[in-house]
């Protein structure tokens, strides 16, 4: 799909292209591969996604399509963790798709990153009935499927995508206004808060905070 295209794709669905303010006077940002030190991380990530896929822990899988188990780079060193499947990703298997995926990519692009450079993941592998918040049975039965995503991709950044996914990682109930803008630590791991595209797509007018998210978490990345 060449550029025009896909802008007006975007336009036709109301989603307005995020673009860097200024062009970086160093070279383009680029994932650099994680060297592993296990010769069967490949086969780890195969048992794990096998493991979600057949997953009985709670209730959910009762009404699930199907599991979303994450997809991405494994050698990332950026990952990103939403709350949960919604309708259109348990019908399709991956996390942030529909507008809101689409956004999310035009907020990864707008500091340099392709969706197929990070790696993205949410806390329930399984969509709650009609998009309702997790409950806290079902964030412990996840919990961990997410930790083993997190040791074996060792990200160098998280970013929480939302509310719900950065109270439940950070364990608390602050407000998202308070965790934004603030650098946190999951396992020793640096994560910043963003807000979730869908909240963005209802919320226009925050889209230039959500800019300042991005920004601050870039800021730390080139940091660590």
């Amino acid at each position: 799909m060449d550029e025009a295209t896909r802008l007006q794709y975007l336009q036709a669905m109301g989603i307005d292209v995020w673009v860097p303010r200024h062009q970086a006077d160093s070279e383009p940002m680029a994932i650099e591969a994680h060297e592993t030190t296990h010769t069967d991380s490949q086969q780890a990530w195969t048992d794990l996604q096998q493991q979600v896929s057949q997953c009985h822990s709670c209730d959910l899988c009762q009404t699930r399509t199907q599991t979303v188990f994450g997809v991405g780079n494994r050698h990332a060193n950026w990952l990103l963790i939403g709350e949960a499947p919604g309708q259109n990703e348990d019908l399709q298997g991956e996390p942030f798709v529909g507008k809101a995926g689409q956004l999310l990519n035009e907020m990864l692009r707008a500091i340099g990153l392709d969706r197929e450079q990070v790696y993205i993941a949410n806390m329930l592998k399984c969509r709650p009935p009609n998009n309702r918040d997790p409950q806290a049975d079902e964030v412990a039965a996840c919990n961990g499927f997410l930790q083993q995503q997190i040791a074996l991709l060792q990200p160098k950044i998280i970013l929480a995508v939302g509310r719900i996914a950065a109270q439940n990682l950070l364990k608390t109930q602050q407000p998202l206004s308070r965790l934004r803008g603030t650098q946190h630590q999951l396992d020793g791991i640096p994560l910043v808060v963003v807000h979730h595209p869908a909240y963005l797509l209802r919320s226009l007018t925050e889209k230039a905070k959500a800019w300042e998210d991005l920004q601050f978490a870039l800021s730390i990345y080139q940091t660590v």
